[in-house]
């Protein structure tokens, strides 16, 4: 088939090919040292940002921040209340809320996490069905050691050391806290100044007509990711209480604080449910003497998340907003090798920025469908 018959039939109407939407096409520079050079840029972004944690985690955790606060401000600001003072009540309102919210959970998740090594009896009694394939596994175990021994010599112990649970759990966000003051201050600094920088930027900008385009882009960018980061901290607070309500009509103790963990957990796709599944679980284990009603906490936080994520949340946020699969794993093992835990929080919404971003400048639209699921 010729280019030009392939071209007609692909434009006729009805044919799936005329019905589906434009995509920008992506063209490859043809320049080598173009790629090589922009490779090396990467590399040396990326090598500089794994340095620079310590200052740029908190200075991208408060550029989120601010998309997520700025409808509030822009709200108090048509009640006439000044930029500043809108800026500082809603940073009070978001700090004193997670304030609040740690300082009545703190006590719950304490009593869990002291509870645990009492509970170790219990919880082996309850996988017990499990505790056959563990000792034929350990006793295959003892026999590669045995093969692997020497004759005439001892064996000799070898120990594998590594950084605990609680070291590797909290390796992360040590540089977080320490950087909170920064995230609060610049923050407070984007809140209440942020539009300087594009007034700035108009001002020296040659034409009209380029003014205009900035200004246009620069607002339509800022409402996409507003729109976005707002949508889903709403649908996350859903998840919370739902999960919260199942878990007390179950009778688990402490349902505000599983409704918390699915809120905070709601954030880190793929990853952060499955990570929910395992938790209630145990603590289903934990707290119920037979297997069939451990499996109920799971089950019910699993359902309120199928229905969330498989129906709720795509429909509130259009195809334009759906993120590839393999590209949120990938994003989340990347920054959190990079960043540790605040890199897997931070890792769904700056992917989710940067395809709102690629969608809204026209020479990086190919990228931007990539990225989309």
């Amino acid at each position: 088939m010729s280019d030009k018959t392939w071209s007609e039939t692909a434009s006729r109407p009805g044919d799936s090919a005329a019905d589906e939407p434009e995509v920008a096409r992506f063209e490859p520079p043809r320049d080598m040292r173009v790629v090589l050079l922009a490779g090396i840029f990467v590399l040396l972004a990326f090598a500089a940002l794994y340095i620079s944690a310590d200052i740029v985690v908190p200075l991208v955790f408060a550029i989120l921040l601010k998309l997520l606060l700025q409808p509030g401000v822009r709200l108090l600001g048509r009640l006439r209340i000044p930029q500043t003072l809108a800026a500082l009540m809603m940073i009070a309102l978001l700090f004193g809320s997670v304030g609040t919210a740690g300082y009545l959970l703190a006590g719950p998740a304490t009593a869990w996490i002291e509870r645990a090594p009492q509970s170790l009896p219990r919880l082996e009694q309850q996988l017990r069905m499990f505790r056959r394939p563990i000792q034929q596994f350990q006793q295959a175990t003892r026999q590669v050691e045995k093969m692997a021994e020497t004759p005439g010599e001892p064996a000799k112990a070898v120990a594998v050391q590594g950084p605990s649970l609680a070291g590797y759990l909290f390796s992360g966000t040590r540089s977080l806290l320490a950087g909170m003051g920064i995230a609060v201050l610049m923050l407070f600094f984007l809140l209440a100044f942020g539009d300087l920088f594009m007034r700035r930027l108009v001002e020296i900008l040659p034409s009209f007509r380029d003014k205009k385009q900035a200004v246009e882009l620069s607002r339509e960018i800022e409402t996409n990711i507003s729109a976005y980061l707002v949508t889903v901290s709403i649908m996350n607070t859903l998840v919370g209480v739902a999960t919260g309500v199942a878990m007390w009509a179950i009778g688990l103790p402490d349902p505000v604080l599983w409704g918390a963990l699915a809120f905070v957990l709601n954030y880190v796709l793929i990853l952060g449910p499955l990570t929910g599944v395992c938790l209630f679980f145990v603590a289903g284990l934990l707290t119920f003497d037979t297997l069939w009603q451990a499996l109920l906490p799971p089950a019910a936080y699993l359902l309120i998340h199928m229905v969330e994520g498989g129906g709720v949340t795509p429909m509130l946020l259009a195809k334009r907003f759906t993120l590839n699969p393999v590209l949120v794993i990938g994003s989340l093992i990347f920054w959190d090798w990079m960043w540790g835990i605040p890199g897997a929080l931070l890792a769904v919404p700056m992917l989710a920025v940067f395809k709102i971003l690629c969608d809204r400048v026209r020479p990086l639209a190919a990228i931007g469908h990539f990225i989309g699921g």
